[in-house]
């Protein structure tokens, strides 16, 4: 039987229509009571369909208005006034009770949370959020992806991605990016290995590898290449010599990054480790950097020897990745923090403090690289930024996890070797317990991890905390206190969502740890790029996109006073095309024409350097870009001053009418006779 075309149709808006009643019935603290049949819609009506008291109780003095209102209505007669009321005496001192309301749920789409759903669903049913794990046609509070910040079309809300993040922790835009850090501050950023960019740099890196041979004969290096867009150890490996780089037959090398091997690693039981830190970016602009507390650190499953041609090729005793280690034999699935092939970062680092070894220390040095390595990859993520959700445009605000992988050497100085957009949340692991028979088990270490991070993210995030913390700004000191301690509290019991008991369970501290902007004042002077950044967004024009044009960089060397009679607009377009055809075709994504913002930061270094001599890199950087800030500044200021002064002219009707600025309407009356 096919159901008619009316009912088909309204099947959608009924949907969507529960939902808000969803919505309305946590405001308001319970269930409306659907409206009786043939109930007329009115005074009465309303009154009937939304009862305000429970049965068997006294009717309120509201409702009785209501009632006497709706029958004054029908009668024709004039409603009775109110009986004046009772002047109240000086209210009593102190803050008046706030009466606990059930909140609105906050409302999760993890339609497309993948990998990371388990540990999600486990986060939301502790902090007792609405989870629509199939989307939902009205928009979600949150949008947890999995993979993309375009996963979805969002235009509201917040989303768990950056637009451009798997782009920036690529292997080669991060080398790149912390290459410049390290020709603008060597000293802070020493602890990113010496990379080179493949197929590019070939000929530089064969000329280096025989120029330090030649200086240093006792040298023997290692270099481990990483291919640019590989992930979970997937075409790793390690060479002696350059020639070593693996081609196919006549095939271009493979966009890849060669790094130096830290062949020197400090080592626990004889096995190679790293350690897996979880970093939240909490927001770009201000930035808001947090670190977890805990971590993950992943050992090798063969004692570690270092790199000789007969081990070269030994993943399981040189690469630490998981999903590598995890196919040997020796790898070791333990319920024990501190047992086993995966292991917590606490448990390591109680591990060293016994054996003497200063922990704090260690985990300024670690923070420290956390910080330096976000400063040198915001300003890429600002560009993406802005391309996707361009100023004025509707759009959601981010935040994204990531999974820092840093390496201890053997005098305990952390390294970095890769950073992570979408680090592993699973909470188990695959088991065959039977030929071709897959059981998942669950991993406590990872539970014990991953679990807290994503559950204090969404903490940090959470909406109605913005939301009250908004609304209290104004609020007088007694009740602003009162109300902080309630957000404190965690979740509002609401028994529709599930048991009680969890509500009333306080929640532990925050498990991550905010070091940005806490550490401020200690890292700003190395946001130079910051800036260079934003002089870049200004000049690239058309809205969406993340190249500079010729004309946008001759108007950013016009419009700061860069060109003069050493530096003219000519040697401006021979820089530009010298730079962008230099740094053509380094990865797939920069095939198309245009000034990528590592190409303008090369210019910009190359300008600051032919002006400002005898200085080091970074103070020469500095000095032009505070006076390209100057001049563009001042630049603004006229143009706003001349904005005041021009004439508006509307047209009203059949007339024309003129309408000056203030000071020129204030003038010219001044001058009437």
């Amino acid at each position: 039987m096919e159901m008619p075309v009316g009912d088909a149709d309204a099947a959608p808006a009924r949907e969507e229509r529960k939902a808000e009643a969803e919505e309305e019935q946590g405001a308001a603290g319970g269930p409306l009571p659907p409206r009786p049949e043939g109930q007329p819609v009115g005074v009465e009506g309303a009154a009937a369909a939304f009862p305000r008291r429970a049965p068997g109780t006294a009717p309120s003095a509201r409702a009785g208005a209501v009632a006497r209102l709706g029958s004054a209505g029908r009668r024709g007669a004039a409603p009775k006034e109110p009986p004046p009321r009772k002047k109240k005496g000086p209210a009593a001192p102190g803050p008046r009770p706030h009466p606990r309301r059930n909140p609105r749920p906050v409302t999760v789409d993890s339609s497309k949370a993948r990998t990371s759903l388990q540990p999600l669903k486990r986060s939301l049913k502790l902090l007792r959020w609405k989870e629509f794990p199939f989307g939902r046609r009205i928009p979600c509070d949150i949008y947890w992806h999995g993979v993309s910040f375009h996963d979805n079309a969002i235009y509201s809300g917040q989303v768990n991605k950056f637009p451009g993040m798997t782009e920036t922790v690529r292997k080669i835009p991060l080398s790149l990016a912390m290459r410049m850090m390290q020709e603008l501050f060597p000293a802070e950023y020493d602890f990113y290995p010496r990379s080179w960019i493949l197929p590019e740099e070939f000929p530089v890196f064969l000329a280096e590898v025989q120029m330090m041979k030649e200086t240093n004969p006792r040298w023997k290096p290692i270099f481990i290449v990483k291919p640019d867009g590989g992930c979970q150890g997937d075409g790793i490996y390690l060479i002696k010599e350059p020639s070593d780089i693996q081609v196919t037959g006549n095939t271009p090398l493979r966009p890849a990054v060669v790094q130096e091997y830290m062949s020197k690693p400090f080592l626990i039981d004889n096995l190679k480790f790293d350690i897996r830190l979880y970093v939240l970016l909490k927001s770009l602009d201000p930035l808001e950097i947090y670190i977890a507390k805990n971590g993950l650190c992943r050992f090798c499953t063969e004692p570690y020897q270092e790199p000789t041609h007969k081990n070269l090729h030994q993943v399981f005793m040189h690469l630490t990745n998981y999903s590598l280690n995890v196919h040997s034999g020796n790898f070791v699935h333990s319920d024990s923090a501190n047992t086993g092939s995966k292991q917590t970062f606490s448990s390591i680092l109680n591990r060293l403090s016994s054996n003497g070894v200063n922990i704090e220390e260690l985990t300024d040095e670690i923070i420290s690289l956390v910080i330096k390595t976000v400063i040198a990859m915001v300003p890429n993520l600002k560009v993406y930024y802005q391309s996707d959700i361009p100023a004025g445009k509707p759009g959601p605000s981010c935040f994204q996890i990531l999974g820092f992988d840093i390496l201890l050497m053997k005098n305990l100085k952390p390294i970095l070797m890769e950073v992570n957009a979408n680090p592993s949340m699973r909470t188990e692991y695959e088991k065959e317990v039977s030929p071709g028979v897959i059981e998942y088990i669950r991993s406590p270490v990872d539970e014990a991890v991953k679990v807290s991070v994503i559950r204090d993210t969404l903490r940090l995030v959470d909406p109605r905390k913005k939301r009250k913390e908004k609304t209290l700004a104004e609020a007088p000191e007694a009740e602003w206190e009162r109300e902080n301690d309630l957000l404190e509290e965690g979740p509002v019991e609401n028994p529709e969502l599930g048991d009680s008991k969890t509500s009333e369970a306080k929640f532990p501290s925050i498990c991550l740890r905010e070091v940005y902007p806490k550490y401020a004042k200690e890292f700003d002077y190395m946001r130079l790029v910051d800036r260079i950044a934003a002089l870049f967004i200004r000049f690239l024009g058309v809205k969406g996109t993340t190249k500079l044009g010729p004309t946008g960089f001759r108007m950013f060397i016009r419009n700061s006073k860069i060109s003069n009679s050493d530096f003219s607009m000519a040697s401006a377009d021979i820089l530009y095309i010298d730079i962008t055809k230099k740094r053509y075709g380094i990865t797939a994504d920069q095939r198309d024409a245009g000034m990528d913002l590592h190409a303008f930061v090369e210019a910009i270094c190359f300008l600051a350097q032919r002006r400002y001599k005898s200085l080091s890199l970074h103070e020469q950087v500095e000095l032009l870009i505070d006076f390209a800030e100057c001049n563009l500044a001042a630049q603004d200021k006229k143009r706003a001053s001349c904005d005041q002064r021009v004439a508006l002219v509307t047209c009203h009707q059949n007339r024309l009418h003129l309408r000056p600025a203030t000071d020129m309407l204030v003038n010219y009356r001044s001058s009437r006779p």
